[in-house]
């Protein structure tokens, strides 16, 4: 006599399908975090003055009194522009490290910026670290 009865129910766990969401969730959150845009970003204002060490970079200081100096050369306006591409070189491999007092206008932020764009080169915003 059979006691046991023919239904038997397998114990184990086929872990396949849970495989499958859990990539298809890793893509989707991949792909909607690229599209992601920050609206607002928490900057401090920076200071003037500082070295920077790297080679590779031209540092552009303006003062709160809009004068321009390159790395710690006094450049007058009208000759910037040059005097950024000499600097820079031909390559145009350095980087632009603009460094703009708290209290510069920012018309005379945006004007190297410009000069930056136009040329196409590489740039950073420096800014007192918190």
């Amino acid at each position: 006599m059979n006691i046991r009865g023919r239904n038997k129910v397998d114990p184990s766990f086929n872990m396949s399908s849970m495989t499958d969401i859990v990539f298809l969730l890793l893509i989707f959150f991949m792909l909607t975090s690229t599209l992601v845009t920050v609206s607002a970003i928490d900057v401090l204002l920076p200071k003037a003055g500082g070295k920077t060490e790297n080679n590779k970079s031209v540092a552009v200081t303006i003062t709160n009194t809009s004068q321009f100096y390159i790395d710690k050369t006094k450049v007058s306006l009208s000759k910037l522009e040059s005097a950024i591409l000499n600097s820079v070189g031909v390559d145009k491999k350095k980087t632009i490290v603009i460094r703009g007092d708290q209290n510069v206008p920012y018309k005379n932020v945006m004007k190297v910026i410009d000069i930056a764009n136009k040329n196409k080169l590489k740039m950073i915003l420096a800014v007192k670290g918190r």
